[in-house]
């Protein structure tokens, strides 16, 4: 992987730093109904659960929408197309991705106007992509969060995570 340039070096840990503060999420029920844990980054139904929307932008092609709420976080990028050809190749390119969005557990099918590319996650969703497995006896510095129903645990080891940041 080739190292970013002087320019996109402080973008990239912006976006970072923004995302290691929204990922600090937490399992929280509907305050509606009762039993019903959903995204409130979706769903919008306690103005309090929000955090407030946060564009980091390297210039008006290039830009990073971070939206936080107790329970999950929806991230949508906009992707720089300077000329025809970029633009074609970035909508192959997200037009594979989408027709394959179940097989990416935290990919949306449909991005947020004016961005090309949207990923949402809930408290817990991150066990998916990146869990480390069932080992009981693994004394890594790890992070337990629960999926796939309350019984079940799965641990994610640090490095996972650094990971899966490490994109930005």
């Amino acid at each position: 992987m080739h190292q970013p340039t002087a320019t996109l070096r402080p973008y990239l840990n912006a976006v970072r730093a923004t995302l290691q503060a929204a990922l600090c999420l937490e399992n929280f029920s509907s305050q509606v109904v009762e039993r019903h844990n959903k995204p409130e980054v979706e769903v919008r139904s306690s103005k309090e659960l929000l955090l407030q929307p946060v564009v980091i932008s390297r210039n008006d092609k290039e830009k990073v929408l971070i939206e936080g709420s107790i329970n999950s976080v929806r991230v949508s990028i906009a992707v720089k197309q300077a000329d025809e050809i970029e633009k074609i190749l970035c909508h192959k390119f997200m037009r594979f991705m989408m027709m394959r969005a179940e097989n990416f557990f935290i990919l949306r099918r449909k991005p947020v106007e004016g961005y090309d590319i949207n990923v949402q996650t809930q408290a817990g969703g991150l066990c998916h992509p990146l869990h480390g497995g069932d080992r009981q006896g693994d004394q890594r510095d790890e992070t337990v969060c629960q999926c796939q129903g309350p019984y079940r645990r799965r641990r994610i080891p640090q490095e996972r995570k650094k990971q899966f940041l490490g994109v930005f």
